[in-house]
């Protein structure tokens, strides 16, 4: 993967492998942010260990699969989130109706993630932690029966001809985003 440098008096040094791992631990003992994510219907496994990768690094606090989405220890996952799925709190729930109605009483503000009228571009948007972002298929995106229980919705702009990114790639996207908002008011 990418490599790691620090500046030490003026030279940049690569970190061994050592050194980022004894980081990582240290990290990974902190506490998770007030972020959770729904997944519904997510066709590829793939995505799902994707995203498992990225909530990880996050710092999310539990990934809830819901619809057809795949779940641990299906085949395809682990070759993408290359443990993360083993780190990472995760629910199967076969109704998002039914839990984003849970998360909604439990004080989340859900999100979507969805171009649509009245969303705002994610970089603009302002959390009001704790956040439930929910992350929609590949194709047909978030249900229309989920809209009307959101409390907000947000886009990632797109300049070129394509109208939108894989679903693991725009999640990525909007999840660091919302990391930076809350890390700031959480974690100084």
């Amino acid at each position: 993967m990418g490599t790691i440098v620090m500046k030490s008096k003026g030279i940049l040094r690569k970190l061994s492998h050592e050194e980022i791992v004894i980081r990582q631990v240290k990290k990974a003992e902190s506490p998770r942010l007030p972020l959770c994510v729904v997944l519904n219907n997510i066709r590829s496994l793939h995505n799902v260990g994707t995203i498992f990768r990225t909530a990880d690094g996050a710092g999310v606090e539990k990934i809830w699969l819901c619809g057809i989405t795949g779940y641990p220890p299906q085949g395809g996952i682990a070759k993408t989130a290359l443990g993360a799925e083993e780190h990472v709190p995760w629910e199967y729930r076969e109704d998002i109706l039914v839990l984003v109605k849970e998360l909604k009483k439990n004080g989340y503000q859900i999100v979507l993630l969805e171009q649509m009228q009245g969303s705002v571009s994610h970089d603009v948007f302002k959390a009001k932690a704790p956040v439930c972002l929910v992350i929609g298929n590949e194709v047909e995106g978030i249900a229309e029966n989920l809209q009307s229980l959101s409390d907000a919705a947000i886009e990632i702009d797109m300049d070129g001809i394509k109208n939108s990114l894989n679903v693991s790639v725009a999640f990525g996207i909007a999840v660091y985003q919302l990391r930076g908002q809350l890390k700031n008011r959480f974690f100084k």
